[in-house]
């Protein structure tokens, strides 16, 4: 066998096989009930969950890093793609199930891509508050989408509000049966979760919910339920490629897909290492959930991610490899043959309530607490990503998210932290002073410091700073010095730019000086790009306290250039 292959296995032990078996029990009772929900969530049959939970499940097994990682259809990206390929083809046809598929293949491809590249720090790119707030879009998303069957009601097609409305004034169209059948699903599902994760809320309530229909005949009621799943296995078979424009958004959108695929990745192989002492190889398990999406999408079913939830049950219940997943994938295979008919009994509201628990699960109030008291004003994120998510179709408010979250990373380094640093009493260290601290300064001297790699989208913004700084001054400044631990990098743009403002200042009769430019490359960059040059090798030094023991006004240096 490889040495590539089912990396994950090696040093398995015999002891850990009933641990195994137990996470895999209990992980196939959590995640069979979910994986037929999200596939109603994703517009597909119910049997292309189970389809997507096997492929995502084997495909990482064999290809991934990660121990415990379980890769399935995810209620997260459902939506997303499902609103996507809906402006393209309705739910239902033939069209549109090959355009998923298709849709899996690209996500795929993208990930294996991702992971060959070893571009593992794409996962930085999106803020905890632009994905908390998506999150939250998503879940109003799904909440709203299901409500119709959860009460009985005939749906709406369009937009998010367009749908609620329709909602609120078909009310007292409600059917009582199916309502309770849904409503109970979800009060079962969030009571046995807050007893217990290893409980399965999820497969309790749906039995729950198929013998009510079986004793009490519900169907005859008005109670809608799922058709038997097709028995037969899936095939391997290419999607048909569609038109230029059709072909077009879908690569968008499979971006759009990659991409929280990747985010989600991450956070699950770092909340969930195989071992604590050392990260895992997540480009490796980039590639893995890849290929699971391109395994997905030959046989027919749709785009699979990284499952929090169901990796958090595989290590709460001991899981210890793979073969957790596995074991699942076995039971689900059985339950697939064996109770297929069963799917019969099964009312479309008991998923509705999976989903409706999931949507509440993924909408972090308690995260949004913490970044609203942390810091207040990245709760406007948090809002402006979900609203976009919930004002436009689905797949363009996440794009608007994602670039949402890279303004804002822009921002922050466009315009970076500055200060006029004071040295703390009876001290060498140099310090932006408090509100209520008091820090010593020395007559003529003014030390700055930026929190920022000097670029050509902050160098005039770091220039203007200095300048305001210099106004502000009590006294006539003749020495600044800049204190650059911050700068980690320096461009071409920004070391001309500040080259300007030395050159400035030094027509001026103003002294600068650089202190603590520890950053391997920045020094390269400034010695490379003239900016030592400009300063004058003298004038660089390990220390703001250095610089100004040197070359403060009245210093034997500084008298010496005076004459």
């Amino acid at each position: 066998m490889p040495h590539w292959l089912f990396a994950s296995l090696r040093g398995y032990r015999i002891g850990w096989l009933p641990r195994d078996f137990v996470a895999g029990l209990m992980l196939a009772a959590i995640a069979i009930p979910g994986q037929l929900a999200t596939a109603r969530l994703a517009g597909m049959p119910p049997e292309t969950g189970l389809y997507a939970f096997a492929a995502g499940s084997i495909a990482f097994a064999a290809f991934g890093a990660n121990r415990f990682m379980s890769v399935a259809a995810d209620s997260t990206i459902a939506p997303i793609f499902a609103g996507g390929v809906a402006t393209l083809a309705a739910a239902g046809t033939q069209h549109y199930d090959e355009l998923v598929t298709l849709l899996a293949l690209m996500v795929g491809i993208i990930l294996v891509s991702v992971g060959l590249l070893r571009a593992g720090w794409l996962a930085t790119l999106l803020s905890i508050s632009v994905t908390t707030g998506f999150l939250a879009g998503i879940s109003i998303h799904i909440i709203v989408g299901e409500l119709p069957t959860l009460l009985g009601i005939s749906e709406e097609q369009g937009h998010l509000l367009v749908r609620l409305f329709h909602i609120l004034g078909r009310l007292g169209e409600t059917n009582p049966y199916t309502l309770a059948l849904g409503a109970g699903v979800l009060g079962i599902t969030l009571s046995l979760a807050k007893i217990s994760s290893k409980i399965p809320g999820a497969f309790v309530g749906i039995v729950l919910a198929g013998i009510a229909v079986a004793l009490f005949h519900l169907q005859t009621r008005g109670v809608s339920l799922l058709n038997p799943l097709s028995v037969e296995l899936p095939g391997l078979a290419l999607p048909s490629v569609p038109g230029t424009r059709e072909f077009a958004h879908l690569v968008s959108l499979a971006l759009v897909v990659a991409m929280v695929c990747i985010m989600q990745t991450s956070a699950v192989a770092s909340t969930f290492p195989s071992e604590k002492s050392k990260p895992d190889d997540v480009s490796r398990d980039f590639a893995a959930v890849g290929a699971g999406s391109i395994v997905a999408g030959l046989i027919g079913s749709f785009s699979v991610d990284a499952s929090p939830p169901s990796t958090a049950i595989v290590v709460e219940s001991g899981g210890r490899s793979q073969i957790a997943s596995m074991t699942a994938v076995a039971l689900m295979i059985g339950l697939f043959f064996l109770a297929a008919g069963l799917m019969a009994y099964v009312p479309h509201a008991a998923l509705s309530g999976i989903l409706v628990y999931i949507a509440l699960k993924i909408f972090r109030l308690g995260e949004m607490m913490r970044i609203y008291r942390q810091s207040k004003w990245e709760i406007l994120l948090v809002a402006a990503s979900g609203g976009l998510v919930v004002a436009l179709p689905i797949e363009t408010g996440m794009l608007l998210a994602i670039v949402l979250s890279f303004v804002y990373s822009l921002y922050a380094v466009a315009r970076p932290y500055c200060a006029v640093l004071a040295r703390v009493p009876g001290s060498t260290v140099w310090w932006p002073p408090g509100q209520d601290e008091e820090g010593e300064h020395e007559p003529g001297v003014l030390v700055f410091s930026t929190a920022a790699p000097v670029t050509f989208t902050n160098a005039q913004y770091i220039s203007g700073r200095i300048m305001t700084a210099l106004a502000a001054a009590p006294a006539p400044v003749r020495l600044l010095v800049i204190e650059a631990s911050g700068m980690i990098d320096i461009d071409y743009t920004g070391s001309q730019i500040l080259q300007q403002t030395i050159a400035t200042l030094q027509s001026r009769s103003i002294e600068v000086a650089i202190a603590r430019l520890s950053d391997r490359r920045a020094q390269k960059k400034a010695s490379r790009t003239g900016l030592i040059t400009a300063l004058g090798p003298e004038r660089v030094f390990r220390s703001v306290e250095e610089a100004v023991h040197r070359l403060a006004p009245g210093t034997k240096l500084d008298d010496s250039r005076s004459r």
